[in-house]
């Protein structure tokens, strides 16, 4: 600091010592220009390569991510296999001569139409014969049901077939 090279600034108790830039050569506008030019390229440059890495990067998790070679082999052999089983059952399904015909299936749909109307009659029979009962009964109906055994269908989780 006392031969010039270096300045000293004191802040409080602090003291800052920096280079003397004034013993420094000043560079010429051109100095200037070009040295503005070449951090222009620079940063495009690093723009570039960072797109160019963050590209690369998404490339490399997408292939991470994907399955490799002796996967695809394996996945591709467990397909082969299952799409052999399916053809076989397939094959099996189109030579079974224990087919159902057309007449026989709306004879068992009517058959079914009938069973099923039957039972809402009946249930509906029985539904107005116990509700007359129960008009004079002192108790509720479950402990009617209960003397006298009655079992429901809702008791034993039973509902009435849908219409085919």
């Amino acid at each position: 600091a006392q031969q010039g090279h270096v300045r000293e600034k004191t802040y409080g108790k602090q003291k800052i010592y920096f280079a003397d830039q004034e013993q420094l050569p000043a560079a010429s506008d051109a100095e200037l220009r070009e040295l503005d030019g070449a951090i222009a390229d620079r940063s495009a440059r690093l723009q570039a390569l960072q797109q160019s890495c963050r590209h690369m990067e998404a490339e490399l998790k997408d292939l991470n991510s994907s399955m490799t070679t002796p996967e695809m082999a394996k996945e591709v052999e467990v397909l082969r296999k299952d799409c052999a089983s399916y053809t076989e059952k397939v094959e099996r399904i189109k030579s079974a001569t224990n087919h159902v015909t057309p007449e026989e299936k709306e004879k068992v749909c009517r058959e079914q139409q009938l069973y099923r109307r039957e039972w809402r009659r009946r249930k509906r029979m029985a539904t107005e014969l116990l509700d007359a009962i129960l008009e004079g009964y002192p108790k509720s109906k479950k402990q009617f049901f209960e003397e006298v055994g009655i079992e429901t269908d809702e008791d034993h989780g039973v509902t009435l077939p849908a219409a085919v």
